[in-house]
């Protein structure tokens, strides 16, 4: 439900926003019962939210370069693959395949910054390593080898550490991998927030063809393996105090088990990508311009859970940018469609999967479609700015 006009006005008056920043600080004050009997959320104090908007131009980076959006996309075509990489053979892609002495190997590395460390449904333990075992599944691989580094902060609890190692080893032996090497620096007192930790993967290619934008044909169906946007508001709740009934659970999981059993099934997968920064829409711009394919998707058969709807209705978010971190989109033949929503359904990883859209003729490359519950066609594109940085 939304806000009385009445608390609208007052929260108008009373939360200035400052554009440069940008960030947004509401205080509720007397009308925190109001909210909370209006929108079904209790807020403790004051809520800061940050929400840097995209510019043209600027010699700075900014929280939006790491939100998977279109600055995150500018950053990576005009520095790092310029100054570093070769575009002719980076694909842009969840990770890089590559073919040392004839075996078909993935290649994936992860950084991880999330704050809070622990949030409802995992942490930035289960996130390192979930986070890296999905890259390498979103590339039709089988994951098999992590390495992990860690930069810690003087003053870190070894306790948090300890729990952060164990979270780490549960999702290991959960995903059937193995960490075999990492690093560890320390920084000075109030430079990491904690810690930090980077990931990387190999994984053995099971796909027996190259599975990316490229391989994106017309009258592809496009699947989806749940509901969307837990994980940003599982951070979001911890991280500014806020409680929503129901209260969301990150959906932090590994996905290489499902997508292998549609490998194993012979279903001709063409494209994956898994939901994180920028959630759907970024997973879809990055394949409709990578792919030069233009797609259309249904708002009616995507699920968005209670709390989450709850959130971004009070905050004024978009469920489809938010993060998700157990949700991926896989790309395949109509004919093969009711087989793979069969075979993903088996999997507790894909329970809820369902058909969310098609990929229509060569027109209008790289353009995404929504046609929302009334009917009515919309244009989505990738993020412009930041709804929740550092979300993982």
């Amino acid at each position: 439900m939304r806000p009385k006009r009445g608390v609208a006005r007052r929260l108008d008056e009373e939360c200035p926003v400052v554009r440069e920043g940008v960030w947004i600080r509401l205080f509720w004050g007397e009308i925190r019962r109001v909210l909370a009997r209006c929108c079904g959320v209790v807020h403790h104090g004051c809520m800061s939210m940050q929400c840097p908007l995209s510019y043209a131009g600027g010699e700075c980076v900014t929280l939006a370069h790491g939100d998977g959006g279109r600055l995150a996309w500018d950053l990576l075509d005009k520095v790092f693959l310029r100054d570093l990489g070769d575009s002719d053979r980076h694909e842009r892609h969840d990770g890089a395949v590559v073919d040392p002495a004839g075996a078909r190997v993935a290649f994936a590395t992860d950084a991880h910054v999330v704050r809070p460390l622990f949030f409802p449904g995992g942490s930035i333990g289960h996130l390192a390593v979930c986070g890296t075992v999905n890259d390498l599944a979103m590339c039709g691989a089988e994951p098999r080898w992590l390495s992990t580094a860690f930069v810690l902060e003087e003053g870190l609890p070894m306790e948090t550490l300890r729990r952060v190692l164990a979270d780490m080893r549960a999702a290991a032996d959960g995903a059937g991998v193995e960490i075999v090497t990492g690093d560890t620096k320390v920084v000075e007192r109030g430079k990491a927030d904690g810690l930090y930790v980077v990931t990387a993967g190999i994984g053995l290619v099971r796909a027996p063809m190259p599975v990316r934008p490229q391989a994106v044909m017309p009258g592809d169906v496009i699947l989806l393996n749940g509901d969307l946007g837990r994980h940003g508001a599982a951070v979001l709740s911890v991280r500014e105090g806020l409680e929503f009934e129901p209260s969301p659970l990150s959906d932090c999981q590994a996905l290489h088990r499902p997508v292998l059993a549609l490998l194993a099934a012979g279903v001709e997968v063409h494209c994956l990508r898994d939901c994180t920064r920028g959630g759907l829409t970024a997973a879809l711009c990055e394949i409709a311009r990578d792919g030069g394919i233009r797609l259309r998707v249904h708002e009616a058969a995507i699920q968005v859970s209670p709390g989450v709807a709850a959130a971004c209705e009070l905050l004024g978010l978009d469920p489809l940018q938010l993060a998700c971190e157990g949700r991926f989109i896989a790309f395949v033949p109509a004919a093969q469609a009711g087989l793979a929503v069969e075979i993903l359904r088996a999997d507790p990883a894909a329970v809820a999967t369902v058909m969310i859209g098609t990929v229509t003729l060569r027109e209008s490359p790289g353009t995404v479609e929504l046609e929302t519950t009334l009917g009515v066609l919309r244009a989505l594109d990738l993020p412009a700015g930041a709804q929740m940085p550092r979300i993982c």
